[in-house]
């Protein structure tokens, strides 16, 4: 498979009044959001910080109704989206191969964690992780 199938979408939903987003793509994948699944992966400077700071997402907030409540959702070029949260928050540039990497489905998450679970022998001997 190439790498280029997994992350360009072929069909991206944006059901606002369910709060959530979905994604298809040319691999035939279909990748969910729920929209706090979604917020918690906001990737911009405030929420995940910079200049080695901690962002604000990554201090453990508790997020108000508002602060999930997808909005609206804009293309970026073609390799990112940008929702607009109820908070007025619409910084976040989440670009297509993080949408996928972070697939919440089932077999994603087993792959995942398959693969940091491979890279634990490596890192324990004191080699590449």
């Amino acid at each position: 498979m190439q790498d280029a199938d997994r992350t360009t979408p072929v069909r991206i939903d944006a059901d606002r009044g369910a709060g959530r987003l979905s994604v298809e793509w040319a691999d035939g994948h279909r990748t969910m959001y729920d929209a706090p699944t979604l917020r918690w992966l906001c990737p911009c400077a405030y929420c995940r910080g910079e200049a080695g700071l901690p962002g604000w997402l990554d201090t453990g907030p508790a997020l108000t109704p508002d602060q999930v409540r997808l909005v609206d959702v804009s293309l970026v070029g073609s390799y990112a989206i940008m929702p607009m949260w109820g908070d007025g928050h619409h910084t976040g540039f989440y670009t297509y191969r993080l949408l996928r990497d972070r697939c919440p489905c089932d077999a994603c998450t087993r792959d995942r964690e398959q693969r940091h679970h491979d890279h634990e022998p490596a890192r324990a001997a004191g080699g590449e992780g």
